[in-house]
């Protein structure tokens, strides 16, 4: 996938995403089945994990070299990030820490969709400004798959939008 496909894709899975949100009621928005997060809570999940995307994309790539170092490795494809997330979730994989969410309430619900449609558009206008060859050379960390290129962690953003999309349809 390159670089205006993933832009493209970022936007479409989270409008998509933001639709279905804005679509359910109080009550469906709330809801929480045993052991699970609701519809709100999987917002803010999402909120939670698109923002250290976007300000990481937003700083300077030496920047992310020094703290990272640089990919030893070709990016994964698409499918590939997404088998090893997969495997990783039915190994028994969970959110952490900052990317737990709080009790969310309705009246929370339209900052949260402004929040994310924000964050979304700020991160497809950085990425933009990178090239093919920077996607893949450049690596930032992810707390369950590890150090993944910009361009796996593009893919991991498309993606997870898309499984809690289908979580709460």
């Amino acid at each position: 996938m390159n670089l205006p496909s993933i832009q493209q894709q970022l936007a479409v899975h989270h409008a998509e995403f933001r639709h279905l949100m804005e679509g359910l009621t109080q009550e469906e928005y709330s809801f929480a089945p045993e052991g699970k997060w609701s519809a709100g809570q999987q917002l803010e999940h999402i909120c939670r994990s698109i923002w250290p995307v976007n300000l990481a994309f937003g700083l300077p790539l030496w920047v992310l070299r020094v703290l990272y170092g640089k990919a030893n490795r070709p990016s994964k494809s698409y499918p590939e990030l997404v088998e090893k997330y997969t495997a990783r979730l039915a190994a028994g994989g969970r959110a952490t820490g900052p990317y737990i969410p709080n009790k969310t309430n309705w009246a929370r619900r339209e900052h949260l969709l402004r929040k994310l449609e924000t964050l979304e558009i700020e991160l497809s206008r950085k990425v933009g400004k990178l090239t093919e060859d920077q996607l893949d050379s450049y690596v930032l960390p992810h707390p369950l798959l590890g150090k993944l290129t910009l361009r796996e962690m593009l893919f991991f953003t498309i993606y997870h939008v898309q499984h809690h999309h289908k979580s709460i349809a």
